[in-house]
């Protein structure tokens, strides 16, 4: 006879073993937290952060600088979209940092390429198999932090000789949705399967594909991210994708509903993190920005510089970095970008370093071999 224990074999024994919560170990080596959010797609960092203050804005801008009139200032001359309220919040008390006008050291425009660059640390595409981010976890002797990312795989940034984790449900092959309630209803009477099936049941629902994409799996998905880092025995380093950022056409609604739900993420893992929010950096980039004038499809396109952003506790926030370039055509790289004046591997070096007390020139040296970065300083508080 089959038991009900014993109904669940092949794919959906595999599933539930995929979503108990992994075992993190006992308390880490330190207690400081680094989340590193991937914007796959090339977000339009003018209009994340826009530069109202830029006498070519609004020219330059047409329809994709119509909403700023009343959006929360970040300083006298930028203001962040509409949609983040909590990001804007978190500027106003100090736990928000901006640097506009930045970029990875790729100069073309392939989403695969960039963002391949961008996770390896590499000089060009394809050069290095191991991340950037991996790396900086071994830089001195000590015990490496504990790593995870919340994705199916493994992102190239976490990929190299440390060991990491991922949390991410196994999808049930061809299994519907009547035969998921009939597995509910079976392990109903249950004390211990039913727990574990409804959780999995809610982790597969939250790292979906678009998952972020809804505002409610968005805040979900951040306290589920708050979760794996908490207390003693939480992950230090975790990594987070959300995809979907690519606006080729209608950019303002599509990136009115993808902010909402970045933004909600935030405030969920600033709520869920609770106190060790003090001892937490966010660090939120793309693999490029995108085109300064919009399309005739009302979108823009591949772009080079845009804008990345520090969050949490440790953040000396408060402040928009960089040299600004100007909007104006003859101030344009190749006539249609905002032009980067500051490298995305110096911000990531100082910030990481800062963050695990690391000597900058050895972290930047391990995170980004062959490459002579500068690492960025004051970033931090302390």
């Amino acid at each position: 006879m089959i038991q009900r224990r014993t109904l669940l074999g092949g794919a959906m024994a595999a599933t539930l073993t995929a979503l108990a919560p992994p075992a993190l170990g006992r308390s880490a080596p330190t207690d400081k937290r680094l989340v590193f959010i991937m914007l796959r797609g090339a977000v339009d960092g003018l209009s994340i952060l826009a530069p109202i203050g830029d006498p070519a804005f609004a020219s330059q801008r047409g329809e994709l600088g119509e909403d700023y009139g009343s959006a929360p200032r970040a300083g006298h001359d930028f203001a962040f979209h509409p949609e983040l309220k909590n990001l804007a919040a978190l500027y106003a008390k100090g736990d928000c940092l901006a640097h506009h006008a930045i970029a990875s050291n790729y100069r073309e425009r392939s989403h695969f390429d960039a963002q391949n660059v961008l996770e390896s640390g590499g000089t060009r595409p394809y050069e290095l198999r191991s991340g950037w981010l991996n790396r900086a976890l071994a830089v001195d002797d000590q015990a490496p932090p504990t790593a995870m990312a919340l994705a199916t795989s493994i992102p190239l940034a976490l990929r190299g000789p440390t060991p990491v984790s991922s949390y991410a449900p196994s999808h049930v092959p061809e299994a519907s949705e009547d035969l998921m309630r009939r597995v509910s209803m079976l392990y109903a009477g249950d004390e211990q399967l039913h727990g574990l099936w409804e959780s999995a049941l809610e982790t597969r629902e939250l790292t979906g594909d678009d998952a972020t994409k809804d505002l409610r799996n968005a805040e979900k998905s951040g306290q589920l991210a708050a979760s794996l880092m908490r207390g003693d025995a939480g992950a230090r380093v975790l990594m987070i994708e959300i995809n979907g950022w690519d606006s080729h056409s209608r950019q303002v609604g599509q990136l009115n509903r993808m902010l909402r739900s970045y933004d909600a993420l935030i405030g969920a893992l600033q709520t869920g993190l609770g106190s060790d929010w003090a001892n937490t950096l966010i660090i939120s980039a793309t693999e490029f920005g995108r085109t300064v004038k919009p399309n005739p499809s009302r979108g823009t396109d591949h772009g080079t510089a845009g804008a990345a952003l520090l969050m949490g506790g440790s953040v000396n926030g408060g402040q928009v970095l960089g040299d600004w370039p100007g909007l104006a055509d003859s101030q344009l790289y190749e006539g249609r970008d905002l032009k980067p004046t500051a490298s995305l591997e110096s911000l990531f070096a100082g910030a990481v370093a800062d963050q695990f007390a690391m000597v900058p020139s050895k972290a930047a040296q391990r995170m980004f071999p062959g490459q002579a970065v500068t690492p960025m300083q004051d970033l931090l508080k302390g």
